[in-house]
């Protein structure tokens, strides 16, 4: 593949800016260009670029005439925001992102991003979600083989999984948007609570509770380095540094929600507090260890 479209960004942002000069193109001739699977392509134009007011004639992608020519760089920098990489480059000024755009420049970039789930299955499911939250219509729906009416608020991707965030009977809570089953949208209009918008802005974790888990976690020398490059635990403070290590505290809804990055993180990571989390990881581990 070549070095200048062997990113998601730069591929997505090549896109752009045939639609923004008013190419029409075909899906074959996008994996023609880029080097990728037919999937990839229709994953690029039905979810990461849905939000483009895109018409398709004759098996021809086109922007719509209204929209030509009205991308600028601060459309750039919105999508930037949007697709959560904004923070991955130093600056975004309209003379960095020029040199973005520019082949002979971008060859001195290469991003490794997450590995995204493939939600090309549930595309209907994914716009019909959207629009009931600008519209703020309660949504219908099975989850964990429980029906919910839920009043939706924000699509979220965390670690390329997406997730619906919605209030079920004045309770905030997370869904898997893969795990929801038989998804209608109702007429029956909400308001959103200022309370759970303003908790959805400020949190870090993925998960919603009424009652937050603080974790107090003691980090060895060995894995410090990427604790102090960016923040590994929801909610993640420094308590302390050490000669051996780091002493630092997180917040969760759920106890998986951070014995999973513990797991990960074994034997270079020991739980100070709560001691039942500690115990329960123990079991877990004696499980583990048994089974073999």
């Amino acid at each position: 593949m070549n070095n200048q479209h062997d990113t998601i960004a730069k591929r997505l942002v090549c896109i752009l800016q045939k639609f923004n000069s008013g190419e029409q193109f075909t899906v074959d001739d996008l994996i023609k260009e880029f080097e990728v699977s037919k999937r990839t392509i229709q994953r690029d134009l039905s979810e990461r670029l849905n939000f483009l007011p895109m018409k398709k004639v004759n098996g021809m992608y086109a922007l719509e005439e209204y929209c030509l020519g009205r991308l600028n760089y601060n459309d750039m920098r919105n999508f930037a925001t949007l697709s959560s990489i904004r923070g991955l480059f130093p600056t975004l000024k309209d003379d960095f992102i020029v040199d973005v755009l520019n082949d002979k420049i971008n060859q001195a970039y290469l991003v490794k991003g997450h590995t995204y789930e493939d939600l090309s299955s549930k595309s209907l499911e994914f716009k019909l979600i959207n629009i009931a939250i600008l519209k703020k219509y309660q949504l219908h729906f099975t989850y964990n083989q429980k029906p919910r009416v839920v009043s939706p608020y924000k699509l979220v991707n965390t670690n390329g999984i997406w997730y619906l965030v919605g209030d079920e009977n004045d309770i905030l809570k997370t869904y898997t948007l893969t795990k929801l089953v038989n998804v209608s949208q109702t007429l029956d209009e909400f308001v959103p609570k200022k309370l759970f918008i303003d908790t959805i802005e400020k949190n870090e974790a993925v998960w919603f509770s009424q009652n937050s888990i603080e974790v107090l976690l003691e980090i060895d020398a060995k894995i410090a380095e990427y604790f102090l490059r960016r923040k590994l635990l929801p909610y993640q403070t420094l308590v302390e540094k050490r000669e051996n290590g780091l002493l630092v505290s997180a917040k969760v809804s759920y106890d998986d929600e951070i014995l999973k990055v513990i797991r990960y993180w074994i034997p270079h990571i020991k739980i100070v507090s709560p001691i039942y989390l500690q115990e329960k990881l123990k079991d877990e581990l004696k499980v583990y260890l048994n089974n073999l």
